[in-house]
Formats: C-alpha cells, structure tokens, sequence
C-alpha cells in the first residue's frame, strides 16, 4: 500500500506540472503570430447581437491590469477575440470598429482592415491615443469622483470611449451621468466604465494625430 501510495502521488505532481506548462505557454501567446492569419471575403463571419454581447456576468480572461489586459478585456467583450468578425450593423474585427471610425485613424479599405489582425491591432492603440487627447481634461477632472454609483478610472473612460466615442463620454462625464448611451445592443457608457476599471493605460499617449 506505501508504494502504491507513493506512486499515486508522483503520477498527480507530474500531470500537474505538465499542466501548468501549457496553461503558462497559452496565456504567453495571446497575441503570438498574428501576422499569419488570413481570410478570404467569402469566409466572413456575420455575427447576430446575442454572439457579441455578453452579458454582464460573463467572464472576461484575465491578462494582466497593463496594456495587454485593457485591450484584450475590451476585444472579448467586443468580438471574443475574433479578428474576422463583422456584426449585424456592420462593425468590423477583433474591436468591432465603425468604418467612420477607421478613416478617422487613417484606415480606408475595410476589406484589408478584416484581413490583417496586425492592421486592427495598431487600430486600436492609434483609436486610444486619439481618444486619450479628446478627453484628457475629462480626464484630470473626473477619475477619483463617482458617477451613477462607479468609481470613475483612466481606463473606465478609455473604454466607454471605444464603445460610445469621446464625445459622448463628455456629455455623460459633464453631466453627472444624466447624460447617458446606449448602443443597439444595450451596453452603456456606465457599464464599460466599471467593467473596464482599474487598468494600468498609462502606456497609451494621448495624440491628437494618431493614425494607424
């Protein structure tokens, strides 16, 4: 029976070691290769809204309270971090981006944009950036405070940009919340702000220019 014992127990340490390995070697390569996805336009995937929107009791993966994190917290929570997705209303990529949008950043052929995850991904730190300026003042003037029961953050902010656009950011900010945004599938400013809080983003620099 001891040598049993002892087996059993060795058998459980290796498979937990191995296990371990490769939990640490996928959470490594979030973003790993990216450069060698392609996709023709016939394979598009349409998505209806119940495939985007998850709803606030979904778990988000955790990868970190940095950069990397932010974004990719933001990418689930958009797409479940598919880079080929296009939704009912048109939305494009792993950030599901409005063509509108994407000429503001410099991004003109939507059909590219679909087919270069590295095209999306300096999308979304150039959409930032941009974002970071326009609201910059709200910015200074607001993290700290508590609006509609959420404690406003830098990364709050950032996120309900990406969803609603700075200007409507303002508006919610300057108003005290009376002032509120709802996309057609039901996600507000307020709620990116607190599914979205507390995220390291001072590595995105507030650029009034940035493009892509």
């Amino acid at each position: 029976m001891g040598k049993r014992a002892i087996k059993c127990t060795i058998l459980i340490a290796v498979l937990t070691f191995v296990s371990l390995g490769f939990t640490s070697k996928k959470e490594a390569s979030v973003l790993k290769n990216t450069s060698k996805f392609t996709i023709k336009t016939s394979q598009l995937v349409t998505v209806l809204p119940a495939d985007v929107t998850l709803s606030e009791e979904a778990p988000i993966p955790f990868t970190g309270r940095k950069y990397l994190g932010f974004k990719e917290a933001i990418a689930f929570k958009e797409s479940q971090g598919n880079y080929f997705v296009v939704n009912t209303l048109g939305y494009l990529g792993k950030y599901q981006f409005g063509k509108g949008t994407l000429e503001l950043i410099g991004v003109y052929n939507p059909k590219e944009f679909l087919n270069n995850p590295k095209l999306q991904e300096k999308a979304f730190e150039a959409n930032a950036s941009r974002n970071k300026w326009i609201l910059r003042k709200d910015i200074q003037r607001s993290v700290g405070k508590t609006i509609n029961g959420v404690v406003v953050t830098e990364s709050g902010i950032l996120a309900a940009a990406h969803l609603a656009g700075p200007g409507s950011v303002k508006k919610y900010l300057r108003s005290g919340g009376s002032q509120g945004f709802s996309d057609a599938y039901g996600s507000t400013v307020r709620y990116y702000m607190k599914r979205f809080a507390g995220y390291d983003v001072s590595s995105i620099k507030a650029n009034k220019k940035a493009r892509v």
